[in-house]
Parts: C-alpha cells; sequence; structure tokens
C-alpha cells in the first residue's frame, strides 16, 4: 500500500484593518499604535507591546487622515495629548506621502501593451 503525501495548508497570515482608510492588510504591514496600560500613547514597531491597539497604513495620508478626523483616538479610546499627537506626527512625517499603488498597475498595463 503506498500513502499519500498529506498537502501542506498554506501558512495563516494575520490580517488587520487600517483605522483611517479601512483598507485590510497583513499585519505586519501595518504600523501599530498602542494606548498603553499605564498611560501614554505610543508607536508599536515590533507589534508586541502591551495595551490597547489600533493599525495605520505606512502611509502619511493615512496618518494625517486619523489624527485630524478623530478615527485614532476613536479606536485607543483615548484622547491624545499635545505631545503625543506632536510625537505621532513626526513620526507620519518619515513616512512616504502614499505607497505608490499606482505605479504598481500603470507597470501591469504596460506588460499587457508589449504582448
Amino acid at each position: 500500500m503506498v500513502k499519500k503525501k498529506k498537502q501542506s495548508r498554506p501558512k495563516h497570515i494575520p490580517e488587520r484593518t487600517c483605522v483611517a482608510c479601512r483598507a485590510r492588510g497583513a499585519k505586519r504591514a501595518l504600523v501599530r499604535v498602542v494606548r498603553l496600560p499605564e498611560g501614554g500613547v505610543v508607536v508599536d514597531e515590533t507589534g508586541k507591546q502591551k495595551g490597547r491597539g489600533a493599525y495605520l497604513c505606512c502611509q502619511r495620508v493615512c496618518w494625517n487622515k486619523a489624527l485630524t478626523r478623530g478615527t485614532l483616538e476613536r479606536a485607543l479610546r483615548v484622547t491624545l495629548s499635545a505631545e503625543e499627537a506632536t510625537a505621532l506626527q513626526a513620526y507620519a512625517a518619515t513616512l512616504p506621502e502614499t505607497l505608490g499603488l499606482d505605479d504598481i498597475s500603470s507597470g501591469d498595463e504596460n506588460m499587457m501593451e508589449e504582448n
């Protein structure tokens, strides 16, 4: 009797939703912002700090939208202090304006034209 090889299942990739644009993406592709148990709001690069978290895309547009509309404050259930808001805006300034999805789609169109 010949044993059949079991097919391996695809690896589970956790998904999260950006609180600003509501786009779903892989957990590691988004940036986590945490309200710490002892107080304060910080950017969690590792994604492992304790506290209530909210996720944002890695683009400045989403960060600005979340800070101006208050969606980040609602998600974290906290009112941001001036220092925390300034620190988050400084972090957002280091991010690209957009992720450049338009460049990817235009590349696909060029491939179709060549064929």
